[in-house]
């Protein structure tokens, strides 16, 4: 993984300390909190309802034990214990005190970590597959590309004020694990017919008030020309993004007014005096940050499969975390493990301090000391040898992470909402948590098979609620909570913006509405391995609202 050079330790310290003086200023009365919300953004702190709030930037996702153990000591010193990891591959605080965050931000240095740009309208983290470097099916890994952008797009003189934030995600295989089609600029790194590695260009993708999907821009981009085009894009929304208006201040508003052909004629515009400048990436330097990401030295370790069968044989719970939580890797005697932050009755994406310390301990033993965050808030190992899943599962049951439902009803998807968000309409963890506890039996969650149920107290989607194959908004309705319910939403490959099914149902009605949902789709699939979202594009919307609304979808 890439490691901070001098100018890197150099500028992320002089930011601390300047951050650290701004603080001392504000707490003294010195300036204004509306003097000092502009600088606290620009450093990742966030006033929600209760406290302060902290995102630390975790970049595609990628961090080593060290670090992971820093994340852990930040919970237990300056939190009430634990972190929320969120879909954007990073990590939050919700309880840190103001005058503390200097030196947060300084014990995060010590480790090479920042929280610069998760916030603000700027460049946010960038984000990337989490089984980037180990996935089967991968062309090549994005995450030396993702670099790059960070490097290119931190604290850029041009675009550190934009019309609005602006995010760009990177993904290396056909199946697409980043959700680059719901992104202002998504990426998916690929192969010509002569060999050369490139990308396909998606622009103007987003969720939030106005749902879109991103168009492709350019079928082909030569990687040498990553910098000099992701410039061209930017300039163009600079110069042309709504800044009177922040609700149509992204890009995606921009490309769907101007019109898909127009934007991308702009751009080529204003890359052709950009395509063969400095901008121009050398072979060589491309090459030189992919060697901080060169696979690990995975020997050979045929044991694998014999110690699964049999240990397969004397834990039927071990067994179904394999079939659920552990994915093939490149290497035949290696795999890749999703640590589930989605026990039965948590909070989604939450972990405590001793989780993640023992997480930590789990890397540097059995996964080359590399754990990755996914934008689905769960943790990863992705290189660990077969003859070790065991031992690795033996103590996830010991940290209380070895819940086997990777990609069930229960992987919730759930932003903080009202219960910490100051912009939330209603609240999001303890319907995700109750959900989850109704469907709590495994046996049931695999009989349902793969269904992605996602969840945001507001319209500002943190929670992807317009991707979920079932979504559920958190609105406010005369003083009361309500929860509008959207079916057929997905944000892989096959990128789709799920629709609003009728009206909302309150607190006490939500869970009861999604299991009458997952009763349909049981009764109407036509084959047990008919996953739900293929089976509401068969079907359509008309059975699930017969179900939800008897009697009332007649009467219309």
């Amino acid at each position: 993984m890439y490691r901070y050079d001098e100018f890197d330790r150099d500028f992320v310290s002089a930011r601390v300390a300047e951050f650290a003086d701004q603080v001392d200023r504000r707490l003294a009365g010195q300036i204004t909190e509306d003097q000092f919300r502009p600088l606290r953004l620009m450093n990742g702190v966030y006033l929600q309802l209760h406290a302060y709030m902290l995102r630390v930037a975790i970049p595609y996702g990628t961090l080593n034990a060290r670090q992971m153990r820093m994340l852990a000591h930040i919970a237990r010193t300056y939190d009430k214990g634990y972190g929320h990891f969120t879909t954007r591959q990073n990590i939050q605080y919700n309880w840190p005190a103001l005058s503390d965050m200097p030196a947060i931000l300084a014990d995060l240095a010590s480790v090479e970590m920042h929280a610069i740009q998760t916030s603000g309208n700027c460049i946010r983290n960038v984000t990337a597959d989490h089984f980037a470097g180990a996935a089967a099916d991968e062309v090549a890994d994005p995450r030396p590309y993702a670099e790059i952008l960070r490097q290119w797009s931190s604290v850029h003189p041009e675009f550190s004020y934009l019309p609005r934030k602006f995010k760009i995600a990177v993904t290396g295989a056909d199946r697409d694990r980043a959700a680059i089609q719901v992104h202002d600029i998504g990426l998916h790194l690929k192969k010509d017919g002569a060999g050369r590695l490139g990308f396909a260009v998606y622009v103007g993708g987003g969720q939030g008030r106005t749902p879109i999907i991103a168009k492709k821009i350019r079928d082909f981009l030569p990687e040498e020309h990553l910098l000099s085009y992701t410039t061209a894009i930017m300039r163009v929304y600079n110069l042309h993004g709504r800044r009177d208006n922040k609700y149509k201040a992204r890009i995606k508003i921009l490309v769907h007014e101007t019109g898909t052909d127009e934007f991308a004629r702009q751009v080529e515009a204003e890359w052709s005096s950009l395509k063969d400048g400095q901008l121009t990436l050398p072979a060589a330097d491309i090459r030189a940050i992919e060697a901080y990401f060169a696979p690990p030295p995975l020997v050979a370790r045929p044991e694998g499969d014999e110690a699964l069968m049999l240990a397969r044989l004397d834990s039927r719970s071990f067994s179904e975390w394999l079939d659920q939580n552990v994915v093939t890797h490149r290497n035949p005697d290696y795999a890749a493990v999703t640590i589930s932050l989605k026990g039965i009755g948590d909070a989604p994406g939450d972990a405590t301090d001793e989780q993640m310390d023992g997480v930590a301990d789990l890397a540097e033993r059995y996964a080359f000391d590399e754990i990755r965050v996914s934008h689905e808030q769960n943790l990863i190992l992705p290189h660990v040898a077969r003859a070790d899943l065991e031992a690795v599962y033996d103590e996830l049951v010991r940290i209380g992470l070895a819940t086997a439902n990777a990609n069930l009803i229960t992987d919730i998807i759930a932003c903080p909402g009202l219960d910490y968000c100051a912009l939330a309409n209603a609240r999001s963890i303890p319907v995700a948590q109750e959900i989850s506890k109704r469907f709590a039996a495994l046996d049931r969650q695999r009989d349902i098979g793969e269904l992605k149920l996602k969840i945001s107290g507001c319209i500002n989607a943190c929670g992807h609620h317009h991707v979920g194959h079932i979504g559920i908004l958190g609105v406010e309705k005369k003083g009361a909570e309500l929860y509008q319910i959207t079916l057929g939403g997905s944000g892989d490959e096959n990128t789709s913006i799920g629709e609003i099914i009728g009206r909302g149902f309150g607190p006490e009605e939500i869970t009861d509405a999604i299991e009458t949902i997952v009763e349909t789709y049981l009764a109407l699939r036509n084959a047990p391995t008919e996953r739900f979202i293929d089976a509401y594009r068969r079907l359509g919307p008309q059975p699930f609202k017969e179900a939800l609304y008897v009697g009332e979808v007649r009467a219309a």
